[in-house]
């Protein structure tokens, strides 16, 4: 996906799924699945790069062991990782290879890039993240004042449960921060954003489900929807239908096709019965469609040839007998006269 959100800036826009029952699902990051998000400026222009975090080293990592008793038992020392996360913590940030640490809120070979990838992990898990200053990522996060204005870009590539949810863009602010450091304005700062407005006027530059594949039609790529109510929450329906493509050259693409319905939901703050945002609700169809590329074989193509030829002479036949009979129609007239 490729979503805009002009209005949103980036510290405060957070990318989270559920499953239906609405229990958060994890987004299954990993070297290849991630999800970025890039500061816009006010006339649409990228401000810097995107957000994902700088390499974790070594010296980190043991500054991380020391403060270990503030975090899950499962943070492991460095002298404790093997040697494959050692790889991952010393992978550069401009490599497509980086895989930042989740600090044992991750699955097997998942992925944390930013803080949103390691507060999303802990979520999943049920666990509270306690102390943000010593997660690596989220050292150099930007605050919504230093964002004020600005807009943001989202650009992800997750793999989603099959079972059907819901993938959603929401603004908000954390508390966090302020219940860590006993800061009781802060909290109560948070409070009265519970009745703060959004506008969640948005993009749509990329929507997928699958695989490319030749003639598929993705009918919400560059739409643009200016969303008036301040408190409103924007719901995207998907039925995904898994396609198999089939190639001459007998190359098998397994991918999926979709259709859509759109709806725009007013939510009363504090009602408990949505947030403003965009949200992208999915289930999987139980029908699947087979689409397999064909060559007419010769006997077809010679019939064709055949009939084409047949055609052109059956008509210059009737066009030479009426130019005929003209003529001689033409000839006795004259003789008469």
């Amino acid at each position: 996906f490729d979503v805009t959100l002009p209005h949103v800036p980036c510290a405060l826009l957070h990318i989270d799924a559920n499953d239906p029952t609405g229990q958060p699902q994890s987004l299954h990051l990993n070297r290849k699945r991630r999800v970025t998000k890039q500061r816009i400026s006010p006339d649409g222009t990228v401000i810097g790069r995107h957000n994902e975090h700088k390499k974790t080293n070594i010296d980190d990592l043991t500054r991380l062991a020391k403060t270990a008793g503030k975090l899950p038992d499962t943070v492991k020392a460095p002298h404790e990782m093997n040697n494959d996360q050692e790889e991952k913590n010393n992978s550069s940030e401009d490599s497509e290879d980086y895989c930042g640490s989740c600090y044992g809120a991750g699955s097997e070979d998942e992925c944390c890039n930013t803080c949103d990838d390691v507060k999303r992990a802990y979520e999943t898990k049920g666990w509270h993240l306690r102390n943000q200053k010593d997660i690596i990522q989220c050292q150099n996060e930007h605050s919504d004042k230093e964002e004020q204005g600005e807009g943001c870009r989202v650009i992800g590539n997750v793999a989603l449960s099959t079972g059907g949810g819901n993938l959603h863009f929401t603004p908000g602010r954390d508390a966090d921060k302020g219940i860590e450091d006993g800061d009781i304005t802060s909290f109560m700062q948070f409070l009265f954003s519970s009745f703060e407005t959004f506008n969640v006027s948005h993009t749509l530059n990329r929507v997928r489900f699958g695989t490319e594949y030749p003639g598929v039609v993705h009918q919400l790529d560059g739409i643009t929807k200016t969303i008036e109510d301040q408190h409103g929450m924007y719901q995207y329906y998907f039925q995904v239908v898994p396609t198999l493509y089939k190639k001459l050259d007998g190359t098998v693409i397994q991918t999926n096709q979709y259709s859509v319905t759109e709806h725009l939901r007013h939510v009363d703050p504090g009602s408990n019965r949505g947030l403003p945002g965009v949200f992208f609700f999915y289930e999987v169809s139980a029908l699947h469609v087979e689409i397999e590329e064909t060559r007419r074989g010769w006997i077809k193509f010679c019939t064709s040839v055949c009939a084409i030829v047949g055609g052109v002479v059956t008509v210059m036949g009737m066009l030479d007998q009426f130019v005929y009979s003209a003529i001689n129609t033409d000839g006795k007239n004259g003789l008469v006269s």
